[in-house]
């Protein structure tokens, strides 16, 4: 046995850091963990919500677009006549076709992928053949021009109705007398077409065969590609024959074959061609599929990707579809949008990393002394810094892979590494900042600190340089934006993006450097009055630490941001309106044909009864007048619209619609009346309101007119852009009641809560053609495509989460000072003070900063939203689609007054609510425990 040392040193027990500081303060360290999931979920949704809705919207785009202009069209003749007349027609039969149709869709490049169920082949005649019979209808005694064709898989995509599916009896020939076809319900009606009736077809070389109809068919899916890629094939067509006089129409119309009745079509005089319909799936293309879908159809439709179509389908194959245009119109909604989206990302972005920095700075305020007394006994700043940083990472990686993984479940779709380097750039952010902000005051030992107030401290030259760099930054970003736009060439800039931020910036630090004069003032008006409370809140206002500018910083930034936000939704709904208003003119609309057709007496009376409706305007429309030669240059044909209207109830109109407003003075017609029962002399002058370009044609003095609605000569009284009668930009608008011809061809409706149900109805009875439009229909047509149901959703959760970071940066503002607080109201309260006069002196305390942040976030949202409304511009996220989209050139922000007082009063009413509790609280609880020998505080 050896011997025992005579001296052992005994290991003393040490439990681990990090486990001893969460189990000390369990509370912050879940406060912390919770920020940094919240602000790692938005870092990685974002990311993941635009691929979403940009990919969403690509399919839209795709899928809304007719089948005609989104199938793969590649067609064929049929083998030349120097081949076997047994070669030709084995090449067209379905055996032939399906196999090189098989062989397409399989050799499809990627991302293209074949949507098998409606895709379609056959042989069909591109020359519309007459067919002569003679119970076919003749509207105007011309013959109905028939289209055949052998389309495949017609029993998979119709309902027989009547007789049999078509059939061919043994092997069909060019030389075959008869074969049998289908027709659906639509054609069988309009061409009086039933099962048994036989049309005869002629033949090139001489003689006739015969289709005889075995099946009248309805299609199971009318609106999809199989039926609506031609859409002959399901409805037939009246076509106006061209002639100098009055049009003559006739009808045309498909047969359909079955596809081994192919080799008959050979022998027609119809130009038949061989066809391969491939109708695209794409429910799983995404935006990052989009350059790649480019040149897969360039490739098809001339390239590589041709030469092989042509192996399979024939030297001459060719390859047609609009599918390019469709992308390219997509793509460039895309880039118009995604730089506005861009500005809510990084406004965000910056208020979250503000936020966080200021976790640091209450964390490392609330262990400033732990931290001082560790370095006092020799510890050194990296394993200082090295047992925080293992501290923090504890905490804020599991809950920034937390929060991915939520945003993940949440935002199904999309790419995943952006998210990844979203959510990790949070947990860095917060694992690098809260060591350096505890760690980097410890470098240098100290006795005691000097004053650090926002009175007596003075700008460092490092700070003035730093902020003369964001100065310069910001006036940069703010120019930028202003001559090129938002939607600049190369793609998105993030120093554009950013220019509402550093605004902001630029503003915050504006207000603490001018901070202290206000307070100052008013600290010596106070001193002026009787009691201590109002004295001792702003005198510890102006000794707050100058640390207490970060807050500010994160509030002025989360105020703009939330106030732009505001803004973007609010210009969309303004030029949603305006293109609303612009399309009908009014509430609603009621006209016939081209605005042509006169309207009875009697609608009038009827609508002007309707429940809902305030004013009728009635006008008369009347398009193609031709105008006067000017008065220097030369002759042209210029015409433009003429508008009868009265002139009081339009000036209302217009007024009340915000569209060419004017006096009704300017357009009423003072002169005589004609004696009673002659015409009005052709001489008398008419004042007009013209559209610029109209006013300029007319010049200054009289000139004659000549229209439907007589003879007058006219003189310009004022200009106005818009009108509401039409949409046109040339114009004049004169005094219906002074027209030779009078008639109402539209009526202009106001009111609110109008019944379209009721309006419909008294349309229909009072003849045939009238239609009504409403406003509030045509305004909602503009919310249809994803990307602008996303990009307006993401603004929306932006004003959220601005406001939600402006409150939290007010709470850990007020958290940073409340140890600080509660203690003075301790010493104060054994000094005879109460609850309320605690609670006033808290308030009055917070409320200086508060009240800067509030109005301060007012001012700079309204002045960024002046600076940058000229680069910002939403027409293409407030518009896409519907009648009126392409009557806007522009929508500029708007500012919303919701978005920018609502958060700014938020921030007051909070901190009031605050100060109020933590007094509360603070009285309920006995001095003992606040007031302990030889405490710093």
């Amino acid at each position: 046995m050896s011997p025992r040392p005579m001296f052992s040193r005994t290991a003393a027990a040490c439990a681990p850091w990090v486990r001893t500081r969460l189990r000390t303060a369990p509370g912050a360290a879940c406060a912390l963990g919770l920020l940094v999931l919240l602000t790692a979920f938005l870092a990685a949704a974002y990311p993941r919500a635009v691929d979403r809705y940009e990919g969403e919207g690509l399919r839209h785009d795709l899928n809304a677009a007719s089948p005609r202009r989104g199938v793969l069209e590649v067609s064929s003749p049929p083998p030349g006549l120097e081949l076997p007349e047994a070669a030709r027609e084995q090449a067209v039969r379905d055996e032939s076709l399906g196999s090189v149709h098989r062989t397409l869709l399989g050799g499809l490049p990627g991302p293209l992928r074949a949507d098998s169920g409606q895709s379609a082949y056959g042989l069909r005649t591109t020359k519309p053949i007459p067919a002569t019979e003679p119970w076919f209808p003749r509207p105007y005694g011309i013959d109905p021009e028939l289209t055949y064709t052998t389309q495949s898989a017609l029993p998979d995509h119709a309902t027989l109705r009547a007789g049999k599916w078509p059939a061919v009896r043994g092997k069909v020939t060019a030389g075959t007398p008869e074969v049998q076809a289908a027709v659906t319900e639509e054609t069988a009606k309009a061409l009086r077409i039933k099962v048994g009736s036989a049309v005869s077809v002629p033949v090139a070389r001489g003689g006739r065969f015969t289709v005889r109809i075995t099946a009248i068919v309805t299609p199971l899916r009318p609106e999809a590609a199989y039926w609506s890629a031609e859409q002959l094939l399901r409805t037939p067509s009246l076509v106006a024959k061209p002639a100098k006089t009055e049009p003559r129409y006739y009808w045309t119309a498909a047969l359909l074959l079955p596809p081994d009745a192919a080799p008959a079509l050979l022998a027609t005089t119809g130009q038949p061609e061989a066809y391969w319909r491939i109708m695209l799936d794409s429910s799983r293309l995404t935006t990052l599929d989009m350059d790649r879908l480019r040149s897969s159809v360039a490739s098809l439709e001339g390239g590589p990707g041709l030469l092989k179509v042509r192996a399979s389908a024939g030297a001459t194959a060719t390859v047609t579809t609009d599918l390019d245009e469709i992308v390219s119109a997509y793509d460039g909604t895309r880039q118009a949008i995604r730089p506005v989206v861009t500005v809510a990302a990084v406004g965000i972005g910056a208020v979250a990393a503000i936020v966080l920095l200021m976790t640091g700075g209450l964390i490392a305020g609330r262990r400033h002394d732990e931290l001082a007394l560790l370095r006092a006994r020799g510890g050194s700043l990296r394993s200082i810094g090295g047992r925080l940083l293992a501290e923090t990472a504890v905490t804020a990686v599991p809950a920034a892979a937390l929060g991915l993984l939520l945003a993940v479940l949440v935002t199904g779709g999309g790419r995943l590494w952006p998210s990844v380097a979203g959510a990790a750039a949070v947990g860095a952010l917060v694992c690098a900042a809260l060591p350096l902000r505890t760690v980097l005051p410890h470098r240098r030992p100290r006795l005691h600190g000097g004053r650090d107030d926002l009175v007596s401290v003075r700008p460092s030259r490092r700070r003035t340089v730093a902020e003369l760099t964001l100065l310069v930054l910001a006036v940069g970003a703010v120019v930028a934006l202003r001559r090129r736009g938002t939607g600049g060439e190369g793609g998105t800039d993030l120093l554009v993006s950013a220019a509402p931020v550093l605004v902001a910036l630029i503003a915050a630090l504006v207000l603490v450097r001018l901070y202290p004069l206000p307070l100052r003032l008013a600290l010596r008006s106070v001193a002026r009055l009787r009691g201590a409370i109002g004295f001792l809140a702003l005198a510890r206002a102006g000794r707050s630490s100058a640390a207490g500018t970060l807050p500010l910083l994160a509030l002025l930034v989360a105020l703009t941001t939330a106030a732009f936000g505001g803004s973007v939704l609010a210009g969309v709904a303004a030029a949603r309106d305006t293109a609303a208003v612009l399309a009908t003119g009014a509430d609603a609309r009621i006209s016939g044909e081209a605005d042509s057709a006169p309207l009875p007496d009697s609608l009038v009376r009827t609508v002007s009864g309707a429940d809902g409706v305030r004013e009728v305007a009635p006008v008369q429309i009347e398009y193609g007048v031709s105008l006067p030669p000017p008065e220097h240059g030369f002759e042209d044909a210029q015409g433009t619209t003429l508008i009868g209207v009265d002139p009081v109830s339009y000036a209302r109109l217009a007024r009340s619609t915000g569209v060419g407003s004017f006096t009704a003075e300017r357009l009423k017609y003072t002169g005589p009346p004609p004696p009673k029962g002659t015409m009005p002399a052709k001489d008398r002058v008419l004042p007009v309101l013209a559209s610029p370009s109209v006013a300029q044609r007319l010049g200054d003095r009289p000139r004659d007119l000549q229209s439907g609605a007589g003879d007058f000569k006219v003189r310009v009284a004022g200009t106005v852009t818009h009108t509401p009668a039409v949409t046109d930009t040339s114009f004049m608008v004169v005094d219906a009641s002074a027209l030779t011809h009078r008639q109402t061809t539209t009526l202009l409706l106001t009111g609110d809560r109008l019944d379209a149900r009721t309006l419909r109805t008294a349309a229909h009875h009072a003849g045939k053609g009238f239609t009504v439009r409403l406003r509030s229909e045509a305004r909602a047509a503009y919310v249809d495509t994803p990307m602008q149901v996303g990009a307006e959703r993401i603004y929306a959760a932006a004003i959220a989460a601005g406001a939600g970071y402006a409150l939290l940066a007010v709470l850990l503002s007020l958290l940073r000072t409340a140890p600080e607080r509660t203690t003075l109201l301790a010493r104060l309260r054994t000094m005879g003070i109460g609850t309320r006069q605690g609670g006033r002196l808290l308030g009055y305390e917070a409320m200086p900063q508060a009240l800067l942040a509030a109005v301060g976030g007012l001012l700079v949202g309204r002045a960024t939203i002046a600076l940058l409304a000229p680069g910002v511009d939403l027409l293409h996220l407030a518009l896409a689609t519907g009648t009126g989209s392409g009557l806007l050139y522009d929508a500029p922000l708007r500012a919303d007054p919701w978005s920018m007082v609502l958060p700014a009063l938020g921030v007051v009413v909070l901190t009031a609510a605050v100060a109020g509790v933590q007094a509360w609280w603070t009285g309920r609880r006995g001095s003992i425990t606040e007031l302990r020998a030889g405490d710093s505080r």
